[in-house]
């Protein structure tokens, strides 16, 4: 593994979304002084708050999966989990309606899961979710290691035997076909493939690898911490700033400043100048390259970007018994959904969504009486659309997606509001997010591991980039890791 070189005691970190925090608490773990220095107003960049009228939304990620994962980095500074966040198991972790007006509850708990599977599809089905269970956790420890958890420097690095017996598991066919394998009913297929979208690709064009996100979703278990998602990012900078990381909130950066091959400086809008040994960068990647006064890769502009998403963030006095924490809403399209949205640049005719409702268990995101809805509706990114989101567009299409909740069971929704907030590709672009997308660049073969960008600048010997659009990629699980894979490149294996 390639590490920088020369003095690395004072390292600057700029942004703190959670690639960076996890990269923080690992340097601090190793003895480092670490400045984080963050244009907002509070931890978490992605994973961001907004509070309206007594309501509390979170703006970034709603799932939250391998616990262990956000443990690493306070472990690095000798602290536990438990200590700073209350993480409450989801029960179910997920509530699928389909079409048909049939419903699934997806459980970790295997044995009840397998029941339910067979009392909705059948024994077959039911002995198919065993067999993919079995599956997805060998898939998991082939990946994680070798593939997930290392710095990869080339091709070269995915040499082990592991590549071996990850190719003989199907890891590099497509998902699709691979989850037909275990399932026949369409219901399952769509529960155990649909995570391919994090991944920016339609099932039948993500490599069947990706089946890891699906583990972690509904065979590991998903999580809520108490006082909503940003409460993930807020207990890291608390934890960061016990052990002596010193956090500059609402400071923006204009540039990093280089001297030969090397970052000596970063430098703030306000003309402030401040040495550094080294830099790490949590923006997106053309975000980042834009502070250094090298030009950024040539391939960078060629990357393909994932697709975006519309999120109505909603408060409203009604709630609906039939619902769980997280809802996955689909509709009858289902490959013409993925064509629409990512070969097309079109807005989907028939919608599938998610819909959150933190209320149903933390009564704190609201008013007493009152609830609280993420409604996520995949759209395609500013690159392959022909889309303007202006003020109007993003009404009228709030006011579309409205109208489908309603068909979908939500009666009298609109009625019943108080607040709501619509979040627009045009947004996540103003927020720097390359395309108008939170999930950066899809996980093509092209883009994937080794091939994805790496996060060690090209031209700068102490320059280290960390995110979602680094190795290993999206996610909060993988963004976390990546935090941990810069402070490796800094300080060696003591991260």
């Amino acid at each position: 593994m390639r590490t920088i070189s020369g003095q690395t005691n004072r390292v600057i970190v700029v942004g703190a979304g959670l690639g960076g925090l996890a990269c923080a608490l690992h340097l601090a773990g190793a003895g480092r002084d670490v400045t984080v220095i963050e244009r907002a107003g509070i931890p978490g960049g992605r994973a961001g708050r907004l509070e309206l009228d007594g309501y509390r939304f979170d703006l970034g990620p709603t799932v939250l999966t391998a616990p262990d994962l956000l443990a690493e980095p306070m472990a690095a500074v000798g602290e536990n989990l438990e200590d700073w966040l209350d993480l409450i198991r989801l029960d179910p972790a997920y509530r699928a309606h389909y079409p048909d007006g049939s419903t699934l509850d997806v459980t970790a708990d295997q044995d009840r899961m397998e029941q339910a599977v067979a009392e909705l599809c059948g024994a077959r089905e039911a002995a198919g979710y065993r067999r993919f269970v079995a599956w997805a956790e060998r898939l998991w420890r082939l990946e994680r290691r070798d593939f997930i958890d290392r710095n990869l420097d080339g091709p070269r690095d995915l040499l082990t035997a592991n590549l071996i017996k990850l190719a003989l598991t199907g890891g590099f066919r497509r998902l699709g076909p691979k989850i037909s394998q275990f399932f026949s009913d369409p219901r399952t297929r769509r529960i155990f493939s649909f995570q391919a979208l994090y991944a920016g690709l339609a099932p039948d064009h993500a490599l069947a690898l990706y089946a890891v996100i699906s583990y972690l979703d509904t065979v590991a278990g998903v999580y809520h911490p108490r006082g909503g998602m940003h409460a993930v990012p807020q207990a890291l900078a608390d934890v960061a700033v016990k052990h002596g990381v010193t956090f500059r909130y609402d400071t923006t950066v204009s540039g990093v400043e280089t001297r030969g091959d090397r970052a000596v400086a970063v430098h703030t809008v306000d003309g402030e100048r401040i040495p550094a040994d080294a830099v790490v960068l949590n923006p997106d990647l053309a975000a980042a390259f834009s502070l250094l006064p090298t030009p950024a890769p040539s391939r960078l502009e060629r990357l393909r970007p994932s697709p975006s998403c519309v999120v109505l963030h909603l408060g409203a006095r009604a709630q609906y018994a039939g619902i769980a924490h997280h809802n996955l809403h689909f509709g009858r399209a289902w490959e013409r959904t993925f064509a629409e949205v990512i070969d097309r640049g079109e807005l989907m005719t028939d919608p599938s969504l998610l819909v959150t409702n933190p209320t149903k268990t933390d009564d704190t995101a609201a008013p007493p009486g009152r609830q609280t809805y993420y409604v996520l509706a995949p759209v395609p990114n500013l690159t392959v659309a022909p889309v303007t989101w202006t003020t109007a567009m993003s009404r009228r299409y709030a006011g579309e997606l409205m109208a489908t909740l309603e068909e979908r069971g939500y009666y009298d929704l609109g009625l019943d509001l108080e607040v709501s907030h619509v979040v627009t590709p045009a947004d996540w672009a103003r927020d720097g997010h390359v395309a108008g997308s939170p999930f950066s660049y899809a996980h093509t073969f092209a883009q994937t591991g080794p091939f994805r960008p790496g996060n060690l600048h090209p031209g700068l010997s102490n320059v280290v980039f960390t995110g979602s659009g680094t190795q290993p990629g999206v996610g909060v699980p993988m963004v976390l890791i990546s935090g941990k894979l810069a402070a490796r490149r800094i300080t060696g294996d003591l991260a």
